[in-house]
Formats: C-alpha cells, sequence, structure tokens
C-alpha cells in the first residue's frame, strides 16, 4: 500500500493526496462510522458491560409487556362477550341457547 503524499502549499499548510486505494478505504471506513452510528452500537456495547443496568431494563421491560398482555386480553375478551351479547339478542334458536349457556359459566367464574 502507499503512503498518503503530503504537498505543501504556498500559505504553508498541507494538503493530503490519497491514492485510489487510500480513497476507497476511506470511503468503506466513512460509510461503516455512519452505520454503526445509525444502529447505536455504541450503546449496546456499553449497555451489554453493565450488567446492573441490562437487568433493571431488561427487567422493567417484562413487567410493561406483562401489564399489556394483560389489558390487551381483558379488552378483546370484553368485546368478544359483547358481540355475544348481541348475538343472543338477535334470538336465533339453536346459536342463541350455545351463547347464552357460555356467557352464564364466564360471569359465574368471576
Amino acid at each position: 500500500m502507499r503512503k498518503i503524499k503530503l504537498n505543501r502549499k504556498a500559505n504553508g499548510k498541507y494538503k493530503m493526496e490519497y491514492t485510489n486505494i487510500e480513497a476507497r478505504l476511506l470511503n468503506q471506513l466513512s460509510k461503516l462510522n455512519y452505520i454503526l452510528r445509525k444502529n447505536k452500537v455504541l450503546d449496546l456495547v456499553e449497555l451489554v458491560g453493565n450488567t446492573k443496568k441490562l437487568l433493571i431494563r431488561n427487567f422493567a421491560s417484562g413487567i410493561i409487556k406483562g401489564i399489556g398482555a394483560g389489558i390487551g386480553f381483558s379488552i378483546i375478551t370484553a368485546l368478544i362477550i359483547y358481540l355475544l351479547q348481541k348475538i343472543i339478542k338477535l334470538n336465533i334458536p339453536v346459536i342463541s341457547k350455545y351463547i347464552s349457556d357460555i356467557i352464564e359459566i364466564v360471569q359465574n367464574t368471576k
């Protein structure tokens, strides 16, 4: 690999001239740097290195997911019971009997 050439300008500062290989390498490094910053890899590495912080974050995440699942299940169950009650009010002979039995079972278990 060739070394980077330094050309002195008239004002005393140096200007770097890159060969084709170095220019491509710098371009790839800048792309890699962008991807790593975009994906916050440094934050992940820091989090994995700090076990206490990782455990607290995972514990809080689990609690929030559990609460969300409970609320979601309750809402879906309430909607199903509401729809079944509407079907019973339509008074379809065979379906209404089975649905009313199911609703009675659910209400008795509360």
